[in-house]
């Protein structure tokens, strides 16, 4: 499942993520509103959590934009403001949900799963699937024919990422800023002994290892599919 933060703390927006990540979400981060506008409008996300005092554009402002323009992913309101008009407030301009700073890491995330709940999001986030490797991001399981692979939250973010941008290379830093959350500072070897690991459980599914191949001098993509119809 993918995730937008649109949050100018970056304790906060650190915070999130690696709660997020942690729990098998992709996540892109926007540090003010105008930013977190052009992301959302850009690309499809599953839920936004929003800060509503955010620099250059209001998370209030960025949410009535959205759903002016028919957006209809769950959005979380995330304020310091915790008055019943403000609360309103937030719910009127389009939020789904609100919850007040400081928070608790376990209650963000039983209000984002009762909101995706509500979208129904079942039935909007397709399987990816190379061959007979099959990706399910709602329920975040990987399976081989219907043999289901035991993947680390890295690797599991790492295959997602390749099965969603098909023939596109990442380099190694575009991994690092892909998969590690701020606070770590992992080196480009890590990324290497990721794709050995990765690999390795590919091969022990029967699958083919070389399935994320290497371009060498640029980093690494996603080989065609075996039955050339590539990825739906």
């Amino acid at each position: 499942m993918k995730a937008l933060v649109v949050e100018d703390d970056l304790f906060t927006s650190a915070l999130i993520r690696q709660a997020l990540t942690s729990n098998r979400y992709s996540v892109t981060t926007a540090v003010d509103g105008e930013m977190g506008l052009d992301l959302a409008i850009a690309d499809e996300y599953d839920v936004i959590v929003l800060d509503w005092m955010t620099p250059k554009m209001d998370g209030m402002s960025v949410c009535r934009e959205l759903r002016n323009r028919g957006d209809k992913t769950p959005i979380l309101m995330l304020t310091s403001k915790d008055s019943s008009t403000d609360i309103v407030a937030g719910l009127d301009a389009g939020a789904d949900d609100y919850l007040t700073k400081p928070f608790q890491v376990p209650v963000l995330m039983a209000r984002l799963r009762a909101i995706t709940r509500r979208g129904d999001l079942a039935h909007t986030e397709p399987e990816l699937t190379w061959g007979p490797l099959s990706l399910d991001p709602v329920s975040a399981e990987v399976k081989c024919e219907d043999n289901l692979l035991a993947l680390t939250p890295k690797e599991y973010r790492l295959l997602e990422l390749f099965l969603r941008h098909p023939r596109r290379v990442f380099s190694r830093s575009n991994i690092i800023e892909k998969i590690w959350v701020l606070e770590d500072s992992p080196t480009e070897n890590a990324v290497t002994n990721l794709i050995k690991d990765l690999r390795r459980k590919l091969k022990g599914a029967d699958l083919d290892p070389d399935m994320i191949e290497t371009v060498y001098g640029l980093g690494y993509r996603l080989k065609e599919a075996p039955n050339k119809q590539g990825i739906s």
